[in-house]
């Protein structure tokens, strides 16, 4: 009795997949890259937010400044606003900036607005 042997050719499935592999982690890796820098200038504001209390104003927004231009983000990101309320007794620091991806197939521009909030 005689089998056929199987050549060496890869099935149409299974390269259909990997090329769907490919794409998404293509695509996830430049998008997460903006999200990425989103969280860490988030991170950053949360922290000056937490010891407000015994800094400037000016000092938080040096800093937080400090890591806009340490992470490359847009020059719309440098406008930071550095709000002290009294009632009640809080310290909101926030920004705004867009990211424009240009994938192939997709174009998207992401409008972020990261904001952190803490009491005095």
């Amino acid at each position: 009795m005689v089998t056929r042997a199987r050549r060496g050719a890869s099935s149409l499935g299974c390269l259909v997949s990997l090329l769907l592999f490919v794409a998404a982690l293509y695509y996830g890796i430049n998008i997460g890259e903006i999200y990425i820098r989103y969280y860490r200038l988030l991170d950053e504001m949360k922290a000056q937010a937490r010891v407000a209390p015994s800094l400037t104003d000016d000092v938080i927004r040096r800093r937080v400044l400090e890591r806009v231009e340490e992470l490359e983000l847009p020059e719309a990101a440098q406008n930071i606003t550095v709000r002290r309320t009294r009632s009640p007794l809080m310290i909101m620091i926030e920004t705004y900036y867009t990211e424009t991806v240009e994938l192939p197939f997709f174009n998207h521009t992401f409008e972020l607005h990261p904001r952190a909030e803490e009491p005095l």
